[in-house]
């Protein structure tokens, strides 16, 4: 039986898999079964920050697996800690609290925002609506899919949890429309991942901080993918030059290993308390030890500023791509290495042409192709990713 075989018979079919099986990866670059070598600018959905097997992240989870994996959260161990303090030193003064995915942060947000209702107004189940904006992607949980405003997310799973109103991106109107006494946080995605890389203005986020704060309701950002210096800046908040109340980060910041965590600003960091919220595996020290390598890999090699350069360039070069495809493409937008290239139509021949010419992209909505590529990304391969997107364009 091969690995098919055993996909359509023992794997539930929840995702529309690629024909294809990966079996290897390094650096930017994977190979399947069969031999062919694709460029990964997937990243595993802008998971695989440094790339594939990194020397630094292979050589830290393999001594870390030899000295100690997992002891649960009821004792201290060191490298979250340290992975805590390094945290805090990029987003600000505040506490951070572990978990193993992206939904599982955005979930402690929101308990995080009853909590803060909570305090306000001294009962339960008075202040605790979040208002998200259209199109917005927070995860899968019953919590993150309430968060989720999109009929492909939450259909067959309904009812969803009461209490979220719907905004509009880039309209502080129709933020300041919704807020009413019940109103406890907002909740936002500075680069709109799932929702067609719809990117927050720094006027809008300047204009929403002002607001939260005239109000006193949390300011919350989901960081999952565009942390952990996706963007160009280590959190893609700071570009607008605010701070946020709290915000989520997962996918970059094990680099490929699985770890969520929230960081939570001094202000609101004593809400959880002893019992409050738990995780069993969240910031053990396999996890932690994965992504304090990927921390000290990003500063020693200076990939916020890498990122934010190549991400330039390849933005650059996909403009021009543009203006010369007839109108095949229609818009290049997104930030630093989170860059989404709007097609005149549906995506999937586009997606399975880069493929079979050698490049691994995602979807990003009905009509936005995103381009992930690994943050230490070199310039020769974003110029042979130019050259598949070219040859693409003609052939379709």
């Amino acid at each position: 039986m091969n690995t098919l075989e055993r996909y359509n018979t023992f794997v539930m079919g929840n995702y529309a898999v690629a024909p294809m099986t990966l079996v290897r990866g390094l650096g930017a670059k994977v190979w399947d079964d069969v031999g062919k070598e694709y460029l990964d600018f997937t990243s595993g959905i802008a998971v695989n920050a440094l790339g594939h097997a990194h020397p630094r992240w292979v050589k830290a989870i393999a001594e870390q697996a030899e000295t100690l994996g997992h002891t649960s959260n009821l004792f201290r161990n060191p490298n979250q800690g340290l992975l805590a303090e390094k945290i805090v030193s990029k987003a600000g003064k505040g506490k951070v609290f572990f978990c193993n995915s992206g939904t599982e942060a955005n979930e402690a947000l929101l308990k995080l925002s009853r909590l803060h209702g909570k305090q306000k107004c001294g009962k339960e189940g008075e202040k605790y609506r979040v208002i998200v904006t259209g199109n917005a992607f927070h995860g899968r949980t019953f919590g993150g899919m309430s968060l989720t405003p999109q009929e492909k997310i939450q259909k067959g799973f309904r009812p969803m949890l009461e209490g979220v109103d719907v905004a509009e991106m880039n309209n502080l109107g129709s933020f300041e429309r919704l807020i009413t006494d019940k109103t406890a946080a907002v909740m936002i995605e500075i680069i709109q991942g799932e929702g067609g890389l719809t990117v927050a203005s720094k006027d809008f986020l300047q204009g929403l901080r002002a607001l939260c704060d005239k109000h006193d309701i949390m300011l919350l950002c989901d960081e999952i993918q565009t942390g952990i210096a996706r963007t160009g800046s280590f959190f893609a908040f700071q570009q607008a030059g605010i701070q946020v109340d709290a915000f989520s980060m997962a996918k970059g910041l094990g680099g490929g290993f699985p770890i969520g965590a929230i960081w939570v600003s001094e202000r609101f960091a004593e809400y959880f308390t002893p019992g409050s919220h738990g995780s069993t595996f969240g910031g053990n020290p396999l996890a932690t030890g994965a992504a304090l390598a990927v921390m000290t890999v990003i500063d020693e090699e200076k990939l916020v500023t890498h990122a934010e350069a190549m991400g330039k360039y390849f933005y650059e070069q996909l403009e021009a791509l543009r203006k010369a495809s007839g109108g095949k493409i229609v818009s290049i937008r997104g930030c630093g290495l989170l860059i989404g290239i709007e097609i005149h139509r549906e995506t999937p021949d586009f997606i399975k042409a880069f493929r079979e010419n050698g490049l691994l992209t995602v979807p990003a909505g009905m009509n936005v192709i995103r381009l992930l590529p690994p943050l230490n990304v070199k310039r020769e391969e974003i110029d042979t990713a130019i050259g598949i997107i070219r040859e693409s364009l003609i052939r379709i």
